[in-house]
């Protein structure tokens, strides 16, 4: 962080503060490691922010994406990487080439994801909020 040298008594001294939070500095002198409390009545403050984090959520273990196209349906693949915003359809509906089947949040935007052949929904293999990478098996039209 910064190196200072103190002259105290005639003896020389090489400081260098490692890390300064709230009273507390942790400084090495002439190779050796010291926390020290600092009191004063107004403590200097990190000019750098603390970044904090929430919570990542993990326990989605049922909605791993399968990969698997069977041989008569015709894949719906995502267009980019995203999360799925909204399922417009369900397994079973008839849809026509063109018609919107789900929204996809991507890079800030929704992107619709849309029929590429009419046919009816074979199925669905992602749920609302599921995170999907480019090219992972969305629906299957029959």
């Amino acid at each position: 962080m910064k190196k200072f040298k103190f002259k105290i008594r005639g003896n020389t001294y090489d400081v260098e503060i490692k890390e300064f939070e709230d009273n507390i500095a942790q400084i090495e002198v002439n190779g050796t490691m010291y926390e020290v409390e600092v009191e004063q009545k107004e403590t200097a403050r990190s000019k750098t922010p603390k970044l904090v984090r929430s919570q990542v959520q993990t326990s989605r273990s049922d909605s791993k994406i399968k990969k698997t196209v069977s041989s008569r349906a015709t894949p719906v693949k995502a267009p980019l990487p995203g999360n799925i915003f909204k399922i417009l359809v369900k397994e079973g509906d008839e849809v026509k080439k063109g018609d919107k089947i789900m929204i996809m949040e991507a890079m800030k935007m929704e992107n619709n994801v849309l029929a590429e052949k009419d046919g009816r929904i074979k199925s669905i293999k992602v749920k609302e909020g599921d995170s999907v990478l480019q090219n992972d098996l969305l629906a299957e039209i029959e």
